[in-house]
C-alpha cells in the first residue's frame, strides 16, 4: 500500500493512539510516527515496542511538519491541546481526535484551526480495560465502528484523508452530525456508566442493620457494574462535556425505573411480565 500519511503525530500514546500507530504500521499506510505525551516512561515504551519513531514531551515541537495529528487524551482537554499545538501546524496539516463527546470538541476546535489546516471530529467504538502504550495492538478496530462527525466546514479532502485511515485499520467508518452523534451515545455509553456508578454508590452507602452489602456480591452484579471502575475523572469531563444530552438520558432512565417501581407496588403481575418480556426483547436484538 502507497503511504496515506507521511509524517503523523500522535498526542496520547495509550491503548486508542497506539494501537492507530500499529495498524497503519502494519499497513504501510504511514512514514513516521512521532509520539506525544506527559509521561516519559510510557513514551520510552512506545519507541521501545517500535510504535513511534520519535518521541517527544513537547507537543508544539512534536508535531512540526506533521501532516496529520491524532490527538488521543481526556475530551475536556482535547480543545486546550489544539490551541497549544495550532501554532506549529503546517498548512495542510489534519488534526482529529478519538474522543467520545463531539459537539463541543468540533465547535471549539474548528475555531481554533489556523489559516489551511483541518479539523475532523472522530470517536473510534473501539477499547479494552486496559491502557497504556504496551496495551495497543495492531488489530484493535478491525471490525469496529468508527464515526467521523463532519460539519459544514469541514474540509472535504480531508474528511476523506481521516476516512482512509481508519479504514486501513479494518474500522466500519460512517459519518454523522456532532450532536446527532452525541444523543446517541448518550444512551448507550454516558448513561450506563453513570448508572453503574450510580447503582454500586447506592449499593454501597445502603444501610442494613450495619452489614456491608457489597461482600455479598456476585457475578450478575459485578458484571452489570463493571463499568463502573472507569477512570473517575475521565467520566466527570465525559458527563459535563455532554451535559444537556445525559441529563436528557437520564431523565428517560428515571421514568422507566419510575413505571417499573409502580409496577412492583401495585403488585401488577402483568405489567411486569410485559416490562420484562419488551426488555428482554431490546437485549436479545443487540448483535
Amino acid at each position: 500500500m502507497s503511504k496515506i500519511i507521511n509524517r503523523l503525530a500522535i498526542i496520547g500514546v495509550g491503548l486508542i493512539g497506539g494501537s492507530l500507530a500499529r495498524a497503519l504500521r502494519e499497513a504501510g499506510a504511514v512514514g513516521s510516527v512521532a509520539g506525544i505525551g506527559r509521561s516519559r516512561a510510557n513514551l520510552e515504551e512506545a519507541l521501545s515496542l517500535g510504535i513511534c519513531d520519535e518521541i517527544t514531551q513537547d507537543a508544539l515541537e512534536g508535531v512540526r511538519g506533521a501532516d496529520m495529528v491524532f490527538i488521543s487524551v481526556p475530551v475536556c482537554a482535547i480543545p486546550s491541546v489544539v490551541a497549544e499545538i495550532a501554532p506549529s501546524l503546517k498548512p495542510g496539516c489534519i488534526v482529529t481526535d478519538g474522543g467520545s463527546v463531539k459537539t463541543a470538541i468540533v465547535r471549539e476546535c474548528e475555531a481554533l484551526m489556523p489559516a489551511g489546516c483541518h479539523f475532523v471530529g472522530g470517536h473510534p467504538i473501539a477499547g479494552t480495560e486496559h491502557s497504556g502504550a504496551s496495551a495497543s495492538f495492531a488489530t484493535l478496530y478491525r471490525g469496529k465502528r468508527c464515526i467521523l462527525t463532519p460539519t459544514s466546514h469541514t474540509d472535504k479532502a480531508a474528511l476523506a484523508t481521516v476516512d482512509r485511515i481508519w479504514r486501513v485499520t479494518g474500522a466500519e467508518v460512517c459519518a454523522m452530525e456532532p450532536g446527532h452523534h452525541d444523543r446517541i451515545f448518550a444512551e448507550i455509553s454516558h448513561l450506563p456508566h453513570a448508572v453503574a456508578y450510580a447503582l454500586v454508590h447506592a449499593v454501597g452507602t445502603a444501610d442494613v442493620e450495619g452489614e456491608n452489602v457489597l461482600s455479598y456480591t456476585a457475578g450478575g452484579f459485578r458484571d452489570f457494574t463493571r463499568i463502573a471502575s472507569s477512570d473517575p475523572v475521565m467520566w466527570r469531563d465525559i458527563s459535563l462535556m455532554n451535559r444537556d444530552a445525559l441529563l436528557k438520558s437520564i431523565d428517560g432512565f428515571s421514568a422507566s425505573l419510575a413505571e417499573l417501581r409502580r409496577r412492583i407496588d401495585t403488585s401488577d403481575q402483568a405489567g411486569l411480565t410485559e416490562f420484562f418480556t419488551i426488555a428482554k426483547q431490546f437485549r436479545d436484538g443487540i448483535v
